[in-house]
């Protein structure tokens, strides 16, 4: 029988030493920080001025509508990207 996994919204650190950056990763919870990740949502660089982060909204939403957790690092994070602009959909034209 196969156990239920439960998966987690994570930071996988890459980069060089002393110079890291980061991968907002979707891992399972059983899995080391440096282990193999299901999907990748977006990544940090907190070394660069500014610093740059960029996060797939669409894909974390579904995420976490599906189960899975942020971590507390993931959450701060995602309340600070930058939302995108909503571009408001063409109203179809009336027919008389």
């Amino acid at each position: 029988m196969k156990r239920e996994q439960m998966v987690t919204i994570r930071l996988r650190r890459q980069g060089a030493k002393k110079s890291p950056f980061y991968r907002i990763v979707v891992i399972d919870s059983a899995n080391a920080r440096e282990g193999a990740f299901v999907e990748i949502l977006g990544h940090y660089n907190p070394r660069k001025s500014p610093e740059t982060l960029v996060v797939d909204r669409e894909r974390l939403q579904y995420w976490l509508s599906v189960g899975a957790k942020a971590s507390d690092s993931v959450r701060t994070l995602v309340k600070r990207a930058p939302v995108p602009p909503v571009v408001a959909a063409a109203a179809p034209a009336a027919t008389a």
